[in-house]
């Protein structure tokens, strides 16, 4: 027992469950790439900038308004050009390349405009270094990293060093690198010996109507801290000696630059303080790497199992897709969406239809279709609860919101006087729309499976793979269908279930057992429910006709004719709520089942409920002479999909002849006209992927405008007023010479002319479209004609200072070639022996790296020679670098204000003319008022209706504890708490959220 006790606490002592949890692979390394790198170079350079040069930037102000607003407008557009990925990262990786494509051609801009002199910043020098540290810190690391490989292949090294580096990781770690030793060298120089600087003398003049006794205050301190920063470079990052202290590294270091008054005889021999800190951060970076590697030791001390599982467990996030991009000009699914809905309508649409497959399948018996289409297994019960929702599949947490109320076994909401406690559904309808964009697998299962299966999970029988082919296929150890006791879901087929031939629904839905936890016992796309005192469910399936097929048609009317009474009440669910897109479009269609209910069913429909329209609208009829063939028209499509408006559809108020008006409306028309403004000011935040079609459009637009070289009289003027008539007249000289002359220009915007008039929605008159496409396409080519004509009066203005196309394409690098020896002494000759072991490759890489990077120095120049020459001076490869550059420029001017422009476009047509319901409200992605309708089918025959909503939709979820905790059961309904996620925080939990928005009855049928 002894022995025990002393092996226990010698484990113990020693941690061996933690040595074991760093030899073991599985765990992640937490180090790729160090954000405490990142946050200390900000910090330093926003330390050095404000302790040296803050007082330097107020004090030489420069007072030209031209230069300033030219920093204004290339700093408004690149920060509106940037603001949607500001603060997350999107995916793909669109928001790290805007980062890094921002910060390149910024800088480049930036760099040759006026006043950084001024406060002490030489752009020029550090942009030269920057880059050359780059290139060499990346060489050396992939030599490093191949050495590293090698060693692990032949075995010299741990099995867990075999994972591969990111390249990315190398490149951020390079490029975090060179801007702090460029950091430094702003700031503290090259100095072998540092030369002391009179704080006093370089600002006695800016301070000196302060008194002395004046200089202790924070102000005085703040200023102060300049001498603090001289302190930091001549202390933490002096030289690190000698190189005759380092005999083996004499020839293979850069030396400091010797700070002396007058002439310096000699050279240094002190090792040069950037190559002392970039060797130091490549050594820190080498070290890491090979002990995080080789040991699975890293920066941060790893936790043990125990510790990992549980932090595993609260990290834990569903996988849930983001809202369907519907403007994405690089997204698959909608391009095969459109390829899909292009085949369904010229191949499929009077050709072939699956419904008439379905009912050449279908089993009679007693004149009526049993078992296939007709269910009666509720029709004994007492009452009834039973939802609908539909147009679920898009955001995944817009449809893990409504599914999670779903799976509820109650739900408790308050009411005006008191609170009601309304039980889960023993039966689920879905009106359609399943998944978006386009039903495939990947979207059957991501959009709509993998949301319901985390609000109540399927039974421990169910595979994934398994098909049903003798449904309905009960759980085990019950023989019939009505012993089932579990939920159980009926779905008809959207119009976007419908784009590829109904062939997935029919896969996952016909021939499937369970969506989730809800049982499906369905065998076709529409059926027929037969429920307890005498009411009715028919699902209908529409197709793409939006109306019911001969087939369908004949059995409900056989159904009406064989079993619905005089006295049952029928509920009609189709995926089109026909009543509103007829009023909208000017239009009839459902010939067939407006035959159905008028002729057939002869007033016995109380309740016409679809989705398609996401929103939620409920329409009663009004008391009159007239025959009533409905009473109650129900639109509710909250259910996962981005939301429609609802003030669009306000003028309705008959169908059949009957009157009808508003009961409810959610969102609210008020809030659904004031939700449209965000057209305007969202549009290109929500569509970012819009920028790789409207940047090319813009681009064409003004691509044969391109250069102007006579911008002289727009620059001579003097007024401001003279300014706006020159530049709007060279404007206009532009927009004529596209008529007259161009080629690429006019072509493109006659495409875009067509395109704009057949975007507009054709229940307007042709005249009316062609006004609007003008006015439309008018209001894009007028910006993009702006944009052009500000890009070249920026590039004009800086060639006439001389900022700009000074002395040809490699200016930056040719300049640095002139101060390196200067400020970076070489007298061993490194820089020369890695000049002819690379045979020339290490300098060209950094001239040509220098010359890509520097695009307005490209532009600038390829731009004058156009002047002077004309275009065909110029090469096919020379023209084609120009253009380029441009486009580099122009893409970040053009992207925010097309999307500006046309995003109001959007909401001008939405608010003003009522049209562009469903393109300016899928532009807005709006995954926000969600609801769903619970009924309740009494037991003297009436139906309550109550219509749940949820104004904000959660975006984070966590590991619902209670889920976690609670002993699983077979059947994942019998759970108290059935669904896996809550939201992260709970006062925004659906849960505590939901709210009833509609409430009324609708009484049975008496009996005559």
């Amino acid at each position: 027992m002894g022995s025990d006790k002393q092996s226990v606490g010698l484990l113990e002592t020693l941690k061996m469950e933690r040595v074991r949890t760093i030899l073991t692979h599985r765990y992640p390394y937490p180090h790729e790439h160090s954000r405490h790198a990142i946050i200390a170079v900000v910090v330093g350079c926003l330390f050095f900038i404000s302790s040296d040069n803050m007082h330097t930037l107020i004090q030489k102000l420069d007072n030209n308004i031209k230069w300033w607003s030219m920093y204004g407008c290339l700093l408004g557009f690149f920060y509106f050009f940037s603001s949607p990925f500001i603060g997350k990262t999107i995916k793909p990786s669109y928001s790290n390349f805007s980062r890094w494509y921002i910060a390149w051609i910024l800088v480049a801009a930036l760099y040759h405009l006026p006043s950084f002199l001024s406060m002490g910043v030489d752009l020029r020098m550090n942009l030269s270094l920057f880059l050359t540290i780059y290139v060499s810190s990346i060489l050396f690391l992939l030599v490093f990293h191949i050495m590293f490989l090698g060693l692990w292949y032949i075995g010299l090294v741990a099995r867990v060093a075999g994972k591969k580096p990111e390249i990315l990781t190398i490149i951020q770690n390079c490029a975090v690198l060179s801007i702090a030793c460029c950091v430094f060298y702003s700031h503290c120089g090259n100095r072998a010996i540092l030369r002391q600087k009179p704080f006093e003398r370089r600002n006695s003049s800016w301070f000196s109507f302060w008194k002395k006794e004046e200089r202790n205050t924070w102000v005085s301190k703040f200023i102060r801290m300049n001498e603090l920063k001289d302190q930091v470079c001549s202390s933490w990052f002096a030289p690190v000696g000698s190189a005759s202290d380092y005999p083996l590294l004499s020839k293979w270091v850069i030396y400091g630059e010797l700070a002396c008054s007058g002439s310096c005889p000699g050279s240094s021999d002190e090792i040069s303080p950037i190559y002392s800190l970039w060797a130091t951060f490549i050594g820190l970076y080498i070290a890491n790497y090979v002990v995080e590697r080789s040991s699975g030791w890293a920066l941060t001390h790893p936790l043990s199992v125990k510790e990992y599982e549980e932090l595993k467990k609260k990290q834990m996030k569903p996988d849930f897709l983001d809202m369907v991009p519907w403007y994405s000009g690089t997204s698959a699914d909608l391009f095969k969406t459109a390829f899909d809905l292009l085949v369904s309508v010229t191949v499929f649409v009077g050709r072939f239809d699956m419904r008439m497959m379905q009912a050449s399948m279908n089993k009679v018996q007693d004149g009526v279709l049993q078992g296939d289409i007709l269910y009666d297994h509720f029709s004994e019960k007492e009452d009834l609860w039973f939802d609908f929702m539909a147009d679920t599949g898009d955001g995944g947490n817009s449809s893990y919101t409504i599914a999670r109320l779903l799976a509820q076994p109650s739900i408790r909401v308050n009411t005006k006087d008191s609170s009601c406690v309304l039980p889960r559904g023993d039966l689920l309808l879905i009106g359609g729309d399943l998944a978006y964009p386009n039903p495939s697998a990947f979207t059957y299962e991501r959009r709509l499976f993998c949301p319901f299966e985390y609000a109540l999970q399927p039974p421990p029988c169910y595979k994934v793979e398994h098909i049903a082919v003798n449904k309905p296929e009960v759980p085990c150890g019950l023989s019939e269908l009505k012993q089932y006791d579990g939920p159980q879901c009926f779905v008809i087929p959207g119009n976007h279930d419908w784009f590829d031939g109904l062939n997935t629904f029919m896969r996952y839905i016909c021939h499937k057992s369970w969506l989730g936890g809800w049982f499906m016992p369905q065998k076709k796309s529409y059926f027929a429910l037969q429920l307890p005192n005498g009411w009715w469910v028919f699902g209908l399936d529409l197709a793409l006709h939006a109306d019911i097929d001969v087939y369908q048609f004949k059995f409900f009317v056989e159904l009406i004719k064989d079993k619905v009474g005089e006295n049952d009440s029928v509920i009609i669910m189709t995926h089109e709520p026909n009543w509103l897109l007829n009023c909208y479009w000017n239009d009839v269609s459902g010939r067939n089942v407006s035959h159905l209910i008028c002729d057939y069913l002869k007033g016995r429909c109380k309740l016409r409920m679809a989705g398609d329209l996401h929103h939620y609208m409920h329409h009663s009829c009004v008391s009159s002479d007239k025959p009533v063939y409905v009473q109650h028209l129900l639109v509710n499509g909250c259910g996962g999909a981005f939301l429609h408006p609802t003030h669009v559809f306000s003028n309705f108020s008959e169908l059949y002849g009957a009157s009808y008006k508003c009961e409810a409306a959610y969102p609210s028309f008020e809030d659904s006209s004031r939700i449209a403004l965000g057209n305007i000011l969202k549009f290109r935040k929500k569509n970012w992927q819009f920028d790789f079609i409207g940047g090319i459009i813009y681009f064409v637009l003004v691509f044969s405008m391109f250069p102007q070289c006579k911008l002289d009289h727009i620059l001579r003027d003097d007024s401001f007023s003279g300014h706006m008539r020159s530049f709007f007249s060279t404007m206009w000289d532009a927009f004529m010479y596209m008529l007259e002359h161009s080629y690429v220009s006019l072509a493109g915007a006659m495409l875009l002319l067509m395109a704009a008039i057949t975007f507009v929605p054709p229940k307007l008159s042709r005249k009316k479209r062609v006004i609007i496409g003008i006015l439309h396409v008018s209001a894009h080519l007028a910006a993009a004609l702006v944009l052009m004509l500000l890009l070249e009066l920026g590039i004009e203005t800086c060639i006439r200072h001389k900022l700009l196309a000074t002395s040809g394409y490699h200016t930056l690098y040719q300049w640095y070639r002139t101060v390196e020896s200067e400020h970076f002494p070489d007298p061993t000759g490194l820089r020369v022996r890695i000049e002819q072991w690379t045979f020339g490759l290490y300098p060209a890489c950094i001239k040509y790296l220098m010359s890509a990077f520097d695009v307005p120095e490209v532009m600038a120049v390829t731009r004058s020679n156009i002047c002077k020459k004309g275009l065909l001076s110029l090469s096919r490869g020379g023209a084609a670098i120009y253009y380029a550059s441009v486009f580099l420029y122009f893409w970040v001017f053009s992207t925010p204000v097309v999307s500006l422009v046309f995003g109001s476009y959007l909401y001008i047509c939405i608010n003003w003319l009522h049209i562009h319901f469903d393109e300016g409200f899928s532009s807005l992605r709006i995954a926000n008022y969600k609801s769903f309708t619970r009924f309740h089918l009494k037991s003297d025959g009436d139906l309550e209706v109550f219509t749940l909503a949820v104004d904000k939709v959660p975006k984070e979820w966590k590991l619902d504890p209670e889920w976690d905790g609670e002993q699983p059961k077979q059947m994942s309904h019998l759970r108290e708490f059935p669904s896996k996620w809550n939201a992260a925080v709970t006062q925004q939990d659906p849960i505590s959220t939901v709210r009833i928005v509609d409430h009324f009855i609708i009484p049975r049928t008496e009996k005559t």
